[in-house]
């Protein structure tokens, strides 16, 4: 018998329905010693999900996609980390593996052939798609799911022949942006002592974010999710400010479409990249409907700050006089957005014959909305891109001077084309932080106080030296007046090199002497 692997005797199968059925009755109210009181309400969940998407109790119907993105920094990184500990953990029966946010294994390390062999025999391996919806709940398929660390033991796995593993697994969220990028998942015999093992992937998981951080080229890191909830109150115009009801036909197009799926009682998801103005716009549609009522916005927080979160704004719902906006729910846990369908069904269930429930959700797109919001949304509004409404721009941007320095700021001929120029892969939130900062040398906006990130359009990842050159080519070819021979001369470059700089960094400052 190969080791570690206990065989499952026939008579468990209908042991294990029993031992379903009990927890599913947990799950909708029933007597609550019919389930392990070991058993948290996480996993009674993530069983009920299992189920509804017709997971079989009895095995794993495999789905091989075998293709993934081995080429991005995620992957770079976590395969440098795991194989730093794999050195240390030769001679341990566990395997380390990542997978991507959709559950698909990306890798796998061990030292333990007869570990391997069995992985393979349940398809837990390379190419193989592991996340819920495929094989049931399991360590790695409830990280993604709940985005929280987790381990799954033994008989708390969905499958019968999974139940010989014990698993633990972390996800992993792109420093900069906070998007889930996949997780760091460890696997032993379900026999071994699983103490340590989720300690060791979340130093794992760690030590792969903070690695990404360390290669991206030196930007700081997203701030926490700190879930807050707040209400939205009505714009003051002022004239002159270029506030966000001044802007171009694409956000007004979207602006029209939320508010009238609003007004018509319709669930509205605003969709789009993360910065575009998706939480503005509803906000604004809300607002138009509603004038004098409260609306209130919630951020998603840490996940394991859901439940307190879920208690500050959730009374709220469906009353007559408050609208909700739920910010980026493709952040949410699994359990969370279960929470909140339930709520929101209730609430129209209250408010039938009424106007329906004012509630929004935002999104990056419509795929990402998680499976228990996405049959309650009936309008689907899609924000454009910054670059894709090049009028916004200087609206934008001379309201955001105006509230920063509290005065009209003049912004120069030169600094208008940089800031039009500019390709803004982070959107409106980009340009806000952009010229928040940079109105704080006065009230005159002038090139030479954009970032080299704007002033450049380079979309591949450079190193700190790389990062360290094009940003002095910058500073020296906006100061006022400089040609470029004066620029080769203060860089310790030729002519000729300088201007290969710029191709090379795609730099665009205007207006540069000859």
């Amino acid at each position: 018998m190969t080791k570690g692997v206990r065989p499952m005797a026939e008579a468990a199968v209908p042991e294990r329905a029993r031992r379903h059925r009990e927890l599913q009755q947990a799950r909708v109210g029933g007597p609550a010693s019919h389930a392990p009181e070991r058993l948290s309400n996480r996993l009674v969940a993530s069983w009920q999900r299992s189920e509804d998407y017709g997971v079989p109790l009895e095995g794993i119907d495999p789905s091989f996609v075998g293709t993934f993105d081995n080429e991005s920094l995620f992957f770079e990184c976590g395969r440098e980390v795991l194989s730093g500990l794999h050195r240390t953990l030769t001679n341990e029966p566990v395997s380390l593996m990542l997978t991507d946010a959709d559950g698909l294994v990306l890798n796998r390390m061990s030292g333990d052939t007869a570990l391997l062999r069995a992985l393979d025999a349940v398809h837990l391996a390379p190419g193989f798609a592991y996340a819920e919806r495929t094989v049931g709940t399991n360590g790695l398929g409830l990280a993604i799911a709940d985005r929280v660390p987790t381990v799954v033991r033994a008989e708390e796995h969905y499958a019968l022949n999974l139940t010989t593993y014990t698993c633990a697994a972390v996800p992993v969220l792109d420093p900069l942006t906070g998007q889930l990028e996949g997780c760091v998942n460890l696997t032993t015999w379900s026999s071994q002592s699983s103490d340590l093992l989720l300690a060791l992937a979340q130093s794992a998981a760690s030590n792969t974010s903070a690695l990404m951080l360390a290669r991206s080229r030196g930007h700081r890191p997203r701030p926490a999710q700190r879930g807050e909830v707040f209400r939205v109150e009505t714009p003051r115009l002022e004239p002159g400010s270029g506030t966000l009801t001044t802007l171009g036909p694409a956000w007004t197009d979207a602006l029209g479409q939320a508010g009238a799926a609003i007004a018509a009682g319709r669930i509205v998801a605003a969709v789009g990249e993360d910065g575009t103005g998706r939480a503005t716009l509803l906000a604004q549609a809300l607002r138009q409907q509603y004038p004098r009522e409260r609306i209130l916005a919630a951020s998603p927080p840490a996940p394991q700050d859901s439940e307190a979160w879920i208690g500050l704004w959730t009374p709220e719902l469906g009353k007559p006089d408050t609208g909700i906006l739920v910010r980026d729910v493709d952040r949410l846990p699994a359990w969370v957005t279960e929470h909140i369908r339930d709520l929101v069904l209730q609430a129209r269930v209250r408010a039938s014959g009424a106007e329906g429930v004012p509630f929004c959700v935002t999104a990056s797109r419509f795929e990402s909305i998680p499976a228990a919001l996405a049959p309650l949304v009936e309008a689907v509004v899609a924000v454009p891109p910054l670059r894709e409404r090049v009028e916004d721009v200087m609206p934008i941007a001379h309201h955001v001077a105006r509230r920063a320095r509290g005065r009209d700021v003049t912004i120069t001929g030169a600094a208008e084309t940089a800031l039009r120029g500019c390709g803004w892969p982070g959107n409106v939130r980009q340009l806000v932080d952009e010229v928040t900062r940079a109105v704080g040398h006065g009230d005159v906006l002038d090139v030479r106080h954009l970032s080299a990130d704007v002033l450049s359009g380079t979309s591949r990842r450079l190193t700190r030296i790389e990062a360290f050159e094009r940003d002095e080519i910058v500073r020296v070819l906006t100061r006022p007046g400089i040609s470029m021979q004066e620029a080769g001369e203060e860089l310790g470059m030729s002519r000729s090199t300088v201007y290969r700089k710029i191709a090379q960094y795609d730099i665009h400052v205007p207006r540069v002497g000859a």
